[in-house]
């Protein structure tokens, strides 16, 4: 089978959507069926990769956004769609690309809708009044016009069952548990950012406004207040990192910014390295960063607001609110023994094998999976 993806908002260099495609393309190619994706990128291209092929097709940058770009000519991607001939077509976009499923039915080609983000929670952010209703219109139509959504987890699905949707189904990503495991453990690492006796926590992921960054600087101000002496890491970049920079130096706090980690063997140790790691956005469907994190043999903090608490089950603490929340679900976790906090984490994230995935999606696009695997 042809399994055309199409994806906007896909970071040139890192993020979930990324990995996700990348790990999902390769398992399809694995499992006999050819996979092509289809992303905006600078300029026309073409080649094949270890996911596939991946072509992209000039779209404009997202101001502000961080090096996002969109397939915005409708014109162009059809007629790419309709030269590669597609088996499936597999969407990854719930707002800009949703009139790809509408597209696929006149051409009688099977469509599926993968809801990595939740409009709900997106619409939230723009604060009440009619974002709901604003939410179950869009989501009803969204549905009506594709043969099957993909949720990952019962959280992100939930905005489509209240509404009836029947053609649901929850397949949860995985994480590449090769990659990342707790031998990554490097003790030098910890000597460049934090003292002996510190407790060293991370912060993984976007600075964005949605992600609520300015939690974990909280988190870290509240546990310094108590007396436990805590040094944050925080790796990624965005919007926020100047002001964060700037808020971190104005209260004394101890946090190192990496930006953008695009070592991943070096983002791997980091991840195996550090004592706990937060994950405060409240919107996140899934959380591939704080599965990695888990994998490393980490646990993770995360907003009870989002889906994380099902990805994280026992593995960590869920928390609602702001920063002081964080705090206290860190001293928490550090009460625990280190190999035991450790063992369960990594439990945790062997539940997730990427082949379930694979298999999953392929499932939901009603293709047949490989009945043995290497």
């Amino acid at each position: 089978m042809r399994i055309v993806r199409v994806a906007n908002f896909v970071t040139p260099r890192s993020g979930g959507l990324r990995t996700a495609l990348r790990h999902l393309g390769a398992g399809y190619l694995a499992s006999g069926h050819e996979p092509v994706l289809v992303i905006p990128g600078p300029e026309f291209s073409d080649e094949q990769t270890e996911q596939g092929r991946v072509i992209t097709l000039p779209g404009p940058l997202v101001p502000k956004m961080g090096g996002y770009r969109l397939l915005l000519d409708r014109r162009r991607l059809s007629t790419t769609l309709r030269a590669l001939r597609p088996d499936r077509i597999e969407v990854s976009d719930r707002s800009t690309l949703r009139w790809l499923g509408r597209w696929a039915r006149r051409q009688d080609i099977p469509s599926m809708m993968v809801s990595h983000e939740s409009l709900d929670g997106l619409l939230r952010l723009f604060g009440p009044g009619p974002s709901r209703r604003l939410g179950d219109l869009l989501n009803g139509r969204t549905a009506a016009d594709h043969d099957q959504i993909v949720c990952t987890t019962e959280w992100a699905a939930r905005e489509f069952a209240r509404l009836g949707v029947r053609n649901l189904t929850r397949v949860p990503l995985g994480v590449d548990l090769e990659s990342f495991t707790p031998a990554n453990h490097d003790p030098r690492m910890r000597t460049l950012w934090s003292g002996p006796d510190d407790v060293m926590l991370l912060h993984c992921g976007r600075l964005a406004p949605e992600k609520k960054p300015r939690r974990s600087l909280e988190a870290l101000a509240g546990l310094r207040k108590s007396g436990i002496p805590a040094v944050l890491v925080v790796a990624g970049d965005g919007p926020l990192r100047s002001a964060l920079q700037s808020e971190a130096a104005d209260r004394g706090l101890p946090v190192r910014f990496l930006g953008h980690v695009a070592d991943r063997a070096r983002l791997a140790a980091l991840l195996a390295t550090v004592d706990v790691a937060i994950a405060p956005g409240p919107i996140e469907t899934f959380g591939l960063a704080a599965l990695e994190t888990l994998a490393s043999g980490t646990p993770v903090v995360v907003s009870a607001e989002s889906a994380l608490p099902e990805v994280i089950g026992d593995a960590g603490l869920a928390v609602p609110g702001e920063g002081p929340a964080y705090a206290d679900a860190v001293r928490m976790l550090l009460s625990q023994p280190e190999p035991v906090r450790r063992a369960a984490a990594r439990a945790q994230a062997e539940t997730f094998p990427w082949t379930r995935s694979v298999d999953g999606f392929l499932a939901a696009h009603r293709v047949p999976a490989p009945a043995t695997r290497p």
